[in-house]
């Protein structure tokens, strides 16, 4: 069984490793798909810190990753078919955009399955990065403090 996952994977965490794990016990290879900044530009209102090369090496160097293909286009139809899957992983954020849709009717018509997860509440991307960002601005303004 092949089983293929999509993501972003910036400031890859242990929310990621976790998914990835749980997605690896699914099947006898894991296929990753990772998002270009375009595609991420185009949902999202910031593109991600790390380079997308980088985010695929990061990936391919995780023992439960088989392997790493990007995608430049909002759809997920194409990698399915190329990469033969059986299962695609999906988060609870999947909601019933075109992009969504399309893939849902192929693989259902192919008499694949589709299995949504939920989130590691712990971390996320975003919240690493208001983190960093908050502990940069702490004491910026403050030129000098008057007792």
């Amino acid at each position: 069984m092949i089983v293929y996952t999509v993501g972003t994977f910036d400031l890859l965490h242990v929310g990621h490793l976790a998914l990835l794990e749980y997605c690896k016990t699914l099947g006898d290879k894991l296929i990753v798909g990772v998002a270009s900044n375009e595609v991420v530009g185009s949902y999202k209102r910031n593109v991600p810190v790390i380079p997308l090369n980088q985010r695929m090496e990061m990936l391919k160097a995780l023992s439960c990753v088989d392997s790493v293909v990007s995608y430049d286009k909002l759809e997920y139809v194409t990698n399915c078919k190329e990469q033969n899957i059986d299962i695609f992983v999906i988060g609870e954020d999947w909601g019933d955009k075109p992009h969504n849709i399309a893939v849902e009717k192929y693989l259902k018509a192919q008499g694949k399955k589709i299995m949504q997860v939920s989130y590691n509440p712990q971390t996320s991307s975003t919240k690493i990065k208001q983190n960093v960002i908050a502990q940069s601005h702490k004491g910026k303004y403050v030129a000098h403090i008057i007792e």
